[in-house]
């Protein structure tokens, strides 16, 4: 028994099976805990270090988890319905509030027809929301209207549309068989006249083509000056050249290239021998180095006479 007690350790047996049930230590107190972790809590904590796993652990996961409560959610057809006419119930009340309604359209620089035309092409009535109202598509459609150059669209505090018009002005008229248009001084249509005693103001062009050479035309006329009263208008020719038409049905005929010039020349000749004063139908300057007229019936009589009446004087002689 003393030699057991002398023993720290010693065993218990039990009676029942002769096997030791419990074993005592005596004298010794557990060390301390290691703090080395484990294989697995290594492990996890590397992975947890990943930046990967980090963001799919605080972004990805609670992601996922709304998607799908809100798959789950919508998966049935009823609150689909319900949401969807929340929705447009709310887009709504918010784009009818009163700070997005255009009650006025106000128009700038536009003549009362071209006011009109405009008022008419309004995608919407009056009034109605700032988000119904494309501007982009309405712009372009008032811009094809022949009478407008350019036009701005802004929408001005108080529900009023402002739309700025830069309007084409009639420069000239061009005469087709089908009536007569009133052009710009690019050549560009404003508008159709019915008869041209409704512009009497503005010069005449005839022919095919002419439209194309609007701006070499108004040139012409500018730089008519003296005969200006006596011109009728300007006649294109085979869509390259010009004839002036005067009164008294007198036709100048211009070259084909550099046309003031010799307009400039018929001028100087007019001014130095009343060149355009004398009777005839047509002055030829087609050829600048080679200028023709060519007389009236009655002048060519005239000059018929005057040479019989020579020659019988020079035979009498």
């Amino acid at each position: 028994m003393r030699s057991l007690m002398r023993d720290p350790v010693f065993v218990a047996a039990d009676h029942r099976g002769g096997v030791p049930a419990r074993v005592y230590q005596r004298g010794r107190r557990p060390g301390p805990r290691d703090p080395a972790p484990s294989r697995l809590s290594f492990r996890l904590q590397r992975l947890w270090l990943t930046p990967a796993v980090r963001a799919l652990t605080r972004i990805g996961l609670p992601v996922f988890v709304v998607v799908l409560g809100l798959g789950i959610w919508l998966g049935d057809q009823g609150r689909r319905a319900d949401l969807v006419s929340w929705v447009q119930d709310m887009r709504e009340k918010i784009e009818h509030r009163p700070e997005f309604m255009v009650s006025l359209l106000k128009i700038e620089g536009a003549g009362p027809e071209v006011s009109r035309a405009i008022r008419a092409m309004l995608p919407t009535q009056l009034p109605a929301s700032s988000f119904d109202l494309d501007l982009d598509a309405y712009r372009d459609t008032i811009a094809r209207l022949d009478a407008v150059a350019d036009v701005s669209l802004v929408i001005r505090p108080g529900g009023v549309l402002e739309a700025d018009v830069t309007q084409r002005v009639p420069a000239i008229l061009w005469r087709k068989p089908q009536g007569i248009e009133m052009l710009d001084t690019t050549g560009h249509r404003v508008a159709t006249l019915l008869s041209r005693e409704a512009r009497p103001g503005l010069p005449l062009i005839v022919g095919e083509g002419a439209d194309k050479a609007v701006p070499e035309a108004l040139r012409l006329i500018a730089d008519a000056g003296p005969i200006l009263p006596r011109l009728r208008g300007l006649e294109r020719m085979g869509e390259r050249r010009w004839d002036m038409v005067l009164d008294h049905d007198q036709r100048i005929m211009l070259p084909e290239t550099d046309p003031l010039a010799a307009l400039d020349r018929i001028l100087a000749l007019n001014t130095a021998e009343d060149l355009l004063a004398r009777d005839f139908t047509v002055i030829d300057f087609r050829n600048k180095d080679r200028p023709t007229i060519r007389l009236s019936e009655h002048a060519l009589d005239a000059f018929r006479q005057v040479q019989s009446d020579s020659l019988k004087v020079r035979a009498s002689q």
